[in-house]
């Protein structure tokens, strides 16, 4: 391989330079937004493991909205990019200037390979200046096909190495090749595919193979007159080592996804949903268009979905003949290069390797992606396409008088590609810019009408904004997006009835409930939005609040996970009670509700006497006004009160579920009432009830499971316990009774093994599961891995004697079987003393609840919570059991265990800013006094 000279590095970093420089004034548009912007997984306050949990837009791969774009080592980079410089958008694209510096130098190293000195320069300062890289290099999200281009790369350039001098196998650049190409695939998806270039690099230019000689090598073997050569088994098993690792990248890949592809809507990609051969044809017909971009880069769009490209419908389309031409193109140019042996041949054999097998996963042909044509996904493509057109710039300039010619189209070619990059970057310096010049060039994408709209509407024009909108409308009737963008518009310009009439075509667009059939699958989930915007609108006329409120019920029955319906449909819920209050009574209910915001106060501040004494100084203002915060007495006060204001807050629930039947936390809270009176058999009632109608419901379905196992039906909890599993997989809690029933009832010790480990995996500092794991260990007769166990336990917590205890147990236990001359491995059992003093200590199991509810001013979740901690369950002295015996119940007044996490000083300012408002408040209760 020639050495790639400091001159030519210089040359090159400085093309890239004169191209992109004016790319640093850009800032972050179109996807950068929800990659940069909204990714928390940038900041430094979120833990680095959660950009291993998460994709690349930073939703959790478990969520059904994740992208399952699965790329920790790039979000990585933008996260070393916030530490130094925060949302300060000019060192992102700094990095990516120099990043595609690096993948140029990388890729001339590629060509010197196959190519003379000046023809291999020649195809590296084409790939530098093309006009299709400026997507990937100056738009931010697109450092993902940087770094894979890197590593894919790097990848191949050490595979080249190995084959020795003696023509044996170098076992170290393979491996190096394996690490490379898993580190490529943590880039972005494309990365595994450069093993397939290896493989084709291996057969078909160091081996030297062409197609009639495999087959008349294959021929021979089956015909019995030879075995296999040498060279061949060589590469055999070169090749099996490629094909095993690519195997269980994808194989890890899948796992990663948890089997499921990203749901995409028909606005994403028309032709994914579109029946044969609609489906097959448009998807094909994308292949020349693809090839027609790298050709010709003159006319470049940001977004290429929705009706940029109409569906190929039929056989008879004039399209299908550019596929046709497409398909006989690659034909002849594949046929060059498998059946001949010469250099131009094994050229031509890597350029196509390196433009087909790199664009497979964003091709449509196997598997649907979110877009139709994306310019970044052809930067690795377009290395193949620099190649062939460097290999034909050589072979025309050396035909006699052509030569000055075709150096003078390379010198033009080269320039125009320069100026048109250098022109292109401008284009991304704003959403606004880069949306207009994408219209220049499509017009019949409604997304991109949409989107200018969008950028005006930041700018507060909201009537230019409204004509871009409506436009969006005419292009696309059915974009929904589009209407509620209409509606949204004519409101913020205060034209209600213009804004209703928008919402209500909108919301006819939403596809119609199949039974059987999920529909969140089906729906985009911000298009649900447009029922919380007409319900917001219409409740403004006191007449309607009954008609909004039905909406907010319609989005919560489509999609039972839809926070912002729950949040918006009590605010609503609220505001009319609050807004039927007369005048009168308004300053009663200023001390009411100035008590409520005491008493959370004094929660926080871990002093439950002092609240409660809040709380109930808010009942003896106004009991009826009081249901105002049905929920939050429930969940706040009757935990912290004596038990004669149970059934005050039992009258209280029953009142509030006559009134409000599809409310899930008046039934849960019916429940744990019951569940304190010991009135099982209702409790279960209720809980069942809530979990009904919110299934999924995370503390209805514990304590469900929890009530069981207080009543000895054990193996009833364990069912309830998966299907509280199957929707909060890390549930720390119910992982926790789960193992000891498994344990203890099932006798089940693999299964609370799993359960355990698994609380292990999430947090290895929790003491609970820890020490259940080391008993685990015990009643499998694992001594001494017990006893280690036991002693990491104690060192996590010092002062827990029950630890002490039990490890004392388990190195007595060890000495008694080395007296006795048995083996401390494995053995038949424990004493029936053992047996005895476990059974009894099981007994003293301490039963915990999880209380949630919601109120007014509810959290993103199901609403303000409050939780019992099972800190241990099912204790024993003997070990055997599970956990510690002295479980504690948490009062409303403690404090979160999560604040532990905070450091001192936080924790005092968090303190002292309670402190502060607590005055404050008591300030205006004096003031409000004497006036």
């Amino acid at each position: 391989m020639a050495v790639v000279s400091w001159k030519e590095i210089c040359l090159l970093t400085g093309l890239v330079v004169g191209c992109y420089w004016n790319s640093l004034f850009c800032g972050f548009v179109f996807d950068d937004v929800s990659a940069i912007l909204d990714n928390k997984d940038l900041r430094p306050t979120t833990p680095l493991k959660n950009l291993f949990l998460n994709d690349f837009w930073g939703t959790p791969m478990s969520e059904e909205r994740s992208h399952k774009s699965y790329r920790p080592l790039t979000v990585l980079t933008f996260r070393l990019n916030y530490l130094f410089s925060e949302l300060s958008s000019s060192s992102y694209h700094l990095l990516n200037v120099v990043l595609h510096a690096v993948v140029c130098v990388f890729f001339l190293h590629f060509c010197r390979l196959l190519l003379d000195r000046n023809t291999s320069l020649v195809a590296a300062l084409l790939f530098a200046v093309h006009p299709i890289h400026t997507e990937a290099v100056t738009g931010v999200v697109g450092r993902a096909e940087l770094l894979s281009s890197i590593f894919l790369l790097a990848a191949f350039l050490a595979y080249t190495k190995s084959k020795g001098a003696d023509h044996s196998i170098v076992w170290t650049p393979i491996i190096s090749t394996v690490f490379l190409v898993a580190v490529a695939t943590l880039c972005k998806e494309q990365g595994i595919t450069v093993i397939g270039i290896c493989c084709i690099y291996e057969v078909f230019v160091a081996q030297g193979f062409t197609l009639p000689m495999l087959i008349d090598t294959l021929l021979q073997v089956l015909r019995g007159k030879d075995g296999f050569p040498y060279a061949v088994l060589q590469t055999l098993l070169k090749l099996i080592v490629l094909i095993i690792s690519t195997l269980l990248l994808v194989i890890v890949r899948v796992q990663v996804i948890q089997s499921q592809l990203p749901v995409f809507t028909r606005f994403d990609n028309p032709a994914a949903v579109s029946s044969t051969p609609t489906r097959q044809l448009t998807f094909n017909y994308l292949l020349p268009v693809n090839a027609w971009l790298l050709l010709n880069p003159s006319e470049l769009c940001c977004d290429w979905t929705m009706g940029t490209i109409p569906l190929v419908e039929s056989l008879l389309d004039p399209r299908n003949l550019a596929t046709v031409v497409f398909y006989a193109m690659l034909s002849l140019l594949a046929y060059h290069s498998l059946w001949y042996g010469h250099s131009s041949a094994k050229i031509v054999m890597m350029a196509l390797s390196l433009i087909v097998l790199p664009f497979i996963p964003a091709s449509n042909l196997f598997f649907p992606v979110g877009f139709v044509v994306a310019e970044r996904v052809l930067y690795v493509p377009s290395m193949g396409f620099c190649v062939l057109v460097a290999h034909g710039f050589k072979l025309l300039s050396q035909r006699g008088g052509l030569k000055k010619i075709s150096w003078l189209l390379m010198g033009v070619l080269l320039t125009t590609h320069a100026v048109k990059t250098f022109n292109r970057n401008w284009d991304w310096e704003s959403e606004y810019t880069l949306f207009t010049s994408a219209l220049k060039v499509n017009r019949n994408n409604a997304k991109l009408w949409n989107n200018v709209g969008h950028a005006l509407e930041n700018q507060n024009s909201y009537e230019r904004a409204l004509r871009y909108f409506l436009q969006a409308t005419r292009v696309q009737p059915d974009d929904i997006g589009a209407h509620m963008n209409v509606g949204r518009t004519y409101k913020n310009l205060n034209r209600s009835r213009e804004a209703e009439e928008a919402y209500l075509i909108a919301k006819s667009l939403m596809p119609q409930i199949i039974p059987g059939k999920k529909y969140a699958t089906r729906v985009a989930p911000n298009h649900l939005n447009v029922y919380i915007n007409l319900a917001n609108l219409i409740r403004a006329n006191d007449s309607r609040l009954e008609e909004a409120d039905q909406l907010y019920r319609q989005a919560i029955s489509m999609r039972p996970d839809f926070k912002q319906a729950y949040i918006s449909r009590q605010v609503s819920v609220h505001a009319d009670r609050i807004s039927k209050m007369s005048c009168k009574r308004y300053s009663k209910n200023v001390f009411l509700f100035l008590s409520h915001l005491r008493g959370e106060l004094l929660l926080k501040m871990n002093k439950p006497s002092e609240a409660k004494d809040a709380y109930l100084r808010a009942l003896e203002l106004d009991h009826t006004n009081a249901d105002l915060w049905p929920l939050s007495f429930g969940f706040v006060v009757v935990p912290i009160c004596e038990a004669k204001f149970r059934p005050e807050a039992n009258r209280r629930f029953l009142t509030y579920v006559k009134e409000e039947p599809d409310d899930a936390n008046g039934y849960f809270n019916l429940g744990m009432l019951a569940m304190d009176a010991n009135e099982n058999e209702e409790a279960e009632h209720w809980m069942r009830e809530a979990i009904r109608l919110q299934p999924g419901f995370r503390s209805a379905l514990f304590n469900l499971a929890l009530l069981y196992s207080q009543s000895q039906r054990e193996l009833d909890a364990l069912p309830v316990l998966e299907e509280l599993l199957r929707y909060h997989p890390e549930h720390v809690k119910g992982l926790i009774l789960k193992g000891d029933i498994l344990m203890n009832h099932r006798k089940d010790t693999r299964g609370a093994k799993a359960c355990f480990e698994r609380i292990l995996n999430m947090d290895q500092s929790n003491v609970q599961a820890k020490h259940n794991l080391c008993v685990v260990y015990f009643e499998e007769r694992e001594l001494q891995r017990a006893e280690r166990c036991l002693v990491e336990s104690l060192a996590m917590a010092p002062h827990e004697e029950y630890i002490r205890r039990h490890l004392a147990i388990v190195r007595n236990k060890m000495a008694a079987m080395s007296a006795a001359g048995q083996p401390i491995a494995p053995a038949e059992g424990g004493s029936a003393s053992d047996k005895q003093q476990e059974q009894q200590q099981q007994q003293q199991q301490d039963k915990t609840k999880e209380e949630e509810g919601q109120g007014v001013a509810s959290e993103a979740e199901e609403g303000a919570r409050k939780e019992k901690n099972l800190r241990k369950s099912s204790p024993t002295e003997g070990v055997s059991g599970q956990g510690h015996g002295q479980s504690k119940k948490l009062d409303a007044g403690q404090p979160d265990k999560r604040t532990k996490s905070k450091s001192t000083k936080e924790i005092k300012d968090i303190e002292k800013k309670r402190a502060a408002a607590l005055k404050r408040l008591e300030e205006i209760e004096r003031i409000l006094s004497s006036d």
